[in-house]
């Protein structure tokens, strides 16, 4: 593992664990709207997004993330986030943090079809055998839950794309997150100054903690983006697939043991057949990425 892909593993490891344990964070501030906390979230990421570019020192990359070329695209990729965040919040205040847990337990998988389709990456039969019974798992999770899993799904999706449009779009992790939340602010700061002007509006919670915590919505929804970022640009789709199931597994304990959301039989059987899947997909790729590894040293030799 050289230099640079072992910064991505270790980018990546730090953002997933952040990413899973960020329920917790999310249903201490249960007293905040959905929306307001989003608002939060993308205008304290400003400042925390320029703490790391400052010390980086690569304001050059700033100025490159403002060509059209790059920022139609960080345009994207920052709307895809936003509407992430936004279900996200939701979700765990809804009492569907498990569902939540679900999405990106699938995203693996989906980040796979995805490399087949953009990168001409070519599945194996193992490979085709997890999504296949990942798609049961969903299908059960749509009898247990009495409808499609559209919080799961929507979660998913909308993380993969971002995925894919950050792998491609060849910008520093920072100045790319610095850029998105820029052109997500003018609608958060808009929400909040409506917000303000309502009866009994509580901008700030209820003060005290409250503003503090409220601050902290920056660090904790930049770090781990921006630590995501730079592992997306070191790794390999596949491996930042595999990487993915730590941040699911913590969400999917702290919805079991913490928030104590019902766990029945149904729900073991579909998570049942999504392990199943991802256990599949996991030894297929380690196997895989060993095989390649022998013939790359075996054309070295020759």
């Amino acid at each position: 593992m050289n230099t640079e892909t072992r910064l991505g593993f270790f980018a990546g490891l730090g953002a997933f664990f952040i990413w899973g344990s960020l329920p917790l964070y999310i249903r201490l501030m249960q007293h905040i709207g959905a929306a307001d906390l989003l608002a939060h979230r993308v205008v304290w990421s400003i400042p925390t997004a320029l703490m790391f570019i400052a010390i980086a020192a690569n304001w050059r990359d700033v100025r490159t993330a403002l060509k059209w070329d790059k920022l139609k695209w960080l345009l994207i990729s920052g709307a895809l986030i936003g509407s992430n965040w936004g279900c996200y919040i939701w979700a765990v205040n809804a009492g569907r943090t498990m569902e939540a847990s679900l999405g990106y337990y699938i995203n693996p998988l989906v980040n796979v079809i995805f490399g087949m389709i953009f990168f001409s990456e070519r599945l194996r039969p193992a490979q085709w055998g997890a999504v296949s019974i990942a798609a049961i798992g969903v299908a059960i999770m749509t009898v247990a839950f009495g409808q499609v899993p559209w919080v799961a799904l929507f979660l998913c999706v909308t993380f993969a794309c971002y995925s894919l449009i950050r792998k491609q779009v060849a910008i520093d992790s920072r100045a790319g997150f610095l850029m998105e939340v820029l052109l997500l602010a003018p609608v958060a700061l808009a929400w909040l100054a409506w917000l303000s002007r309502q009866p009994d509006a509580q901008v700030f919670g209820n003060g005290g903690w409250d503003v503090a915590l409220l601050m902290a919505a920056g660090p904790i929804t930049s770090v781990p983006l921006i630590l995501f970022a730079l592992s997306a640009r070191r790794l390999k789709l596949s491996t930042i697939g595999m990487m993915q199931y730590i941040g699911p597994t913590l969400q999917f304990l702290i919805a079991v043991l913490v928030f104590r959301e019902p766990f029945g039989w149904t729900h073991a059987a579909a998570f049942g057949f999504i392990w199943t899947a991802l256990a599949i997909f996991t030894a297929d790729s380690v196997m895989g990425d060993a095989k390649a590894r022998r013939l790359a040293r075996a054309a070295r030799v020759s």
